[in-house]
């Protein structure tokens, strides 16, 4: 099969692309390396150096038999002080790759979504059927991507999936996470253990949860990159699925500092913080409907295993 990857030289899109090469499948990458990294397209891969505003070139000539869409900005706090940027790159840049697709004779496209179009749950874990209420401009723009397939789907005939998740961990294929702005609890943790920051900061032990810090869902990339594989091939034309994806059961920011100290043999030192606005005690995403559609499950549920996997590459850096 001829397949796009849109974001490819990014963490998770890196990771699918290097699993659908194993997988004999033919793979063009198209990033415009703004926040990805050329050296992390596995080889074998071609790159188009593009944004998705200018994809339809790159459609027109690869002619792909589908695409993977993992580009996007998606940096919470950003996303509120620059909500212009989120709108034209997550959704402008998403129009523009689909109607790239739809000149190229290419339908069928798994989305890189996230469980923060759900925003603050009422229940947890979360299902797909939760209310849609996100509290920030990233996750709007990403439910708005997910609307803009459903209608296209219809309208057009697209086979479409989304893909909904929280926190994604880990490596496979020799790649981590590697981003300029570093947001995410793990790698945190683990450029304190590497000697790059002092401490990490725990911003509130007064949660109601067992040790009083939030609970959050990690999954391994390597079982993000099964579900989207499994995902492809999926719905039939005129279908839009929308499933999320968890590890399972969450685990809390004190339970994932002690898994970074016994890995790395550090103290990582804690500094404590007030409370973020707008941080749940708690947020679980159910994987019970892609479970029953698919096949698919976390095989990767061992929080030290996934930050030992991450510590590996990060270390090899």
């Amino acid at each position: 099969m001829r397949v796009l990857v849109a974001g490819g030289a990014g963490y998770i899109g890196s990771v699918v692309t290097a699993a659908l090469l194993a997988g004999g499948h033919d793979v063009t990458v198209l990033d415009d390396l703004s926040t990805g990294h050329a050296d992390a397209v596995p080889s074998g891969a071609t790159l188009a150096e593009v944004s998705l505003h200018d994809s339809a070139p790159v459609l027109a000539e690869v002619r792909p038999d589908a695409v993977l869409h993992f580009a996007a900005k998606s940096l919470v706090g950003v996303s509120q002080q620059q909500p212009e940027d989120y709108w034209h790159t997550n959704v402008g840049g998403s129009l523009a790759l689909l109607e790239a697709m739809r000149a190229a004779g290419c339908r069928r496209i798994v989305f890189s979504s996230t469980a923060a179009t759900y925003g603050e749950p009422d229940v947890v874990p979360i299902r797909e059927d939760s209310p849609t209420r996100p509290t920030n401009t990233y996750g709007a723009s990403k439910l708005a991507v997910d609307h803009m397939l459903t209608s296209y789907a219809v309208a057009h005939g697209f086979a479409a999936v989304s893909l909904r998740y929280f926190n994604v961990a880990g490596a496979a294929f020799g790649l981590g996470e590697r981003h300029a702005t570093e947001t995410h609890l793990i790698p945190l943790a683990l450029q304190v253990a590497a000697g790059q920051r002092q401490s990490l900061t725990v911003y509130g032990r007064d949660y109601p949860t067992p040790d009083g810090t939030c609970i959050r869902d990690y999954v391994h990339v390597e079982d993000l990159s099964d579900a989207h594989l499994l995902a492809l091939p999926a719905p039939a034309d005129g279908e839009h699925r929308i499933y999320n994806l968890g590890n399972g059961r969450g685990f809390s920011v004190q339970e994932v500092v002690d898994a970074a100290r016994e890995v790395t043999g550090h103290e990582i030192p804690t500094v404590d913080g007030d409370r973020r606005p707008g941080d749940p005690a708690q947020l679980v995403a159910s994987s019970d409907r892609i479970r029953a559609d698919l096949g698919w499950t976390s095989r990767h549920t061992d929080l030290v295993g996934i930050v030992r996997d991450a510590w590996e590459v990060a270390r090899s850096r």
